[in-house]
């Protein structure tokens, strides 16, 4: 079972495998239609679609929740039945930005108690690069029975974090990028900054230059200064809007650090309400 990171190699090896499926998870937050429409130019060869809006999230409420609200369980199960995850399935998933998106259905399928889960190490790109097998067009899998066995405790929501917001031991990470942290550059949420108490541990530094994912000793050296000697399960992380947060998460977990908990409706949904405070700068 792999419940991580899964080579190329591998993955190729197991293409023709029932019990493996692949699962493109390919999107733009610029172009909402680009990602699919990139899998139906070309990928992996017998991999199914999963759109972060329509599958991997529910209705956005204006005012109320963040951008990418995520789906009731019921909604969720439903969606990884239709796309043929059952019990006894090994998923990979992928997309072409490192893992950012394509570690949301990694985190959700976890939440829902399915563990044999995988991101691509290297992703789409590295794919392509080795010249390994694609398709295009649209292919589907038999649908299969989804049993979810919720987690409830790797799930933050709001209220719970208000009412920890004060805790002077709080363990809270902003998954986003040091600039968004700071309140710069901000070019998708209406305002600026994040939420008070926060540490930035941005996403992208768990890969490397050439878009794989670090070793672990390197993964662990990050993360166990931030987590100062305590477990994962204590610390909350949160980005934009509950996708990039699961990246950190996928890392902690890759690194053998343990499972850490995601506030899903994170700073889209945090500044829906303007008596919520906020903070710049470092």
């Amino acid at each position: 079972m792999y419940t991580t990171l899964v080579s190329t190699e591998t993955l190729t090896a197991h293409l023709t495998d029932p019990q493996w499926l692949v699962v493109d998870c390919r999107y733009s937050l610029v172009d909402h239609a680009k990602g699919e429409q990139d899998y139906l130019a070309g990928h992996i060869a017998g991999a199914v679609y999963a759109h972060l809006g329509r599958h991997l999230s529910g209705p956005p409420v204006p005012s109320k929740t963040g951008r990418h609200p995520l789906p009731s369980v019921t909604e969720a199960a439903a969606t990884f039945g239709a796309l043929g995850i059952g019990a006894g399935t090994q998923v990979v998933a992928y997309d072409d930005v490192g893992g950012m998106v394509a570690g949301r259905l990694w985190w959700m399928l976890r939440w829902l108690g399915h563990d044999s889960v995988a991101l691509l190490d290297g992703d789409w790109r590295a794919w392509q690069r080795e010249g390994r097998p694609t398709a295009a067009g649209f292919e589907r899998r038999p649908p299969s029975l989804f049993n979810p066995a919720p987690r409830p405790e790797r799930l933050v929501t709001i209220a719970a974090l208000e009412a920890e917001l004060a805790a002077p031991d709080l363990l809270l990470f902003d998954a986003r990028g040091a600039d968004r942290f700071r309140g710069e550059n901000e070019t998708i949420d209406p305002r600026a900054g994040h939420i008070p108490g926060a540490c930035s541990a941005p996403y992208g530094a768990n890969l490397d230059a050439g878009g794989y994912w670090r070793p672990v000793d390197e993964l662990r050296a990050r993360f166990e200064p931030l987590l100062a000697g305590r477990p994962a399960g204590e610390a909350i992380f949160y980005c934009g809007s509950g996708v990039s947060a699961a990246h950190d998460l996928l890392a902690l977990a890759h690194a053998g650090l343990g499972d850490a908990r995601l506030y899903a409706g994170s700073w889209s949904e945090w500044i829906t309400d303007p008596a919520r405070p906020i903070a710049t700068g470092e």
